[in-house]
């Protein structure tokens, strides 16, 4: 397991659009997922111990802030020749364990997480009404063996704040996770396994 940390896009960065396929069949867009008052966009898996932690917490931010007028989705744009267990089909089964209720796309050719400058799983991005980045980062600072409570404190304050109508967060620190595996030959500029 490479412990890959995000990216850090420049905030203000807008939301590159997509079309994916979700669990359910259907394609979703950005715009389909996103919310009245702002959309998180979170870059996922089903194997990786990182979101393994952190599956449960996400399914308990979607119900606690989808009323409040945030969108939120889910893509898995991990190469599954490679890694079978980020199948299609084993995402239906991952989404429906977990309950999310959120999309949760499968991103075959990669490119919608080149677009996002997307690292590692779980990787964070939330973004206002405008579908400006106000907030990347961790989900909260408990990993896989530090017993600190998996919380999603600092997203959820990113979203309280952006909520509060109050400036992005000023303490913005990486997530942390497996780096996304890319398809031999494919891998992004910014890959540095």
């Amino acid at each position: 397991m490479v412990r890959t940390p995000s990216t850090m896009v420049p905030l203000g960065t807008l939301a590159p659009d997509f079309n994916l396929i979700n669990v359910d069949g259907r394609m979703v867009s950005f715009a389909a997922a996103a919310g009245a008052k702002g959309t998180v966009v979170m870059f996922i898996c089903n194997h990786c111990p990182f979101v393994k932690h952190v599956a449960d917490q996400l399914t308990s931010l979607g119900h606690d802030y989808l009323a409040k007028g945030i969108g939120f989705v889910a893509i898995s744009s991990n190469d599954v020749s490679t890694h079978p267990a980020d199948s299609p089909e084993q995402m239906v089964a991952e989404a429906e364990e977990r309950g999310y209720p959120f999309p949760y796309l499968y991103d075959e050719s990669q490119e919608v997480a080149k677009a996002y400058h997307a690292a590692c799983t779980p990787d964070f991005y939330l973004f206002d009404a405008g579908r400006k980045l106000v907030y990347r980062g961790q989900l909260d600072p408990s990993r896989p063996g530090n017993d600190l409570p998996v919380t999603g404190s600092d997203l959820r304050r990113a979203i309280d704040t952006l909520l509060a109508g109050g400036p992005p967060v000023a303490d913005q620190i990486p997530s942390l996770g497996c780096n996304i595996k890319w398809k031999a030959g494919h891998e992004p500029p910014y890959f540095n396994p």
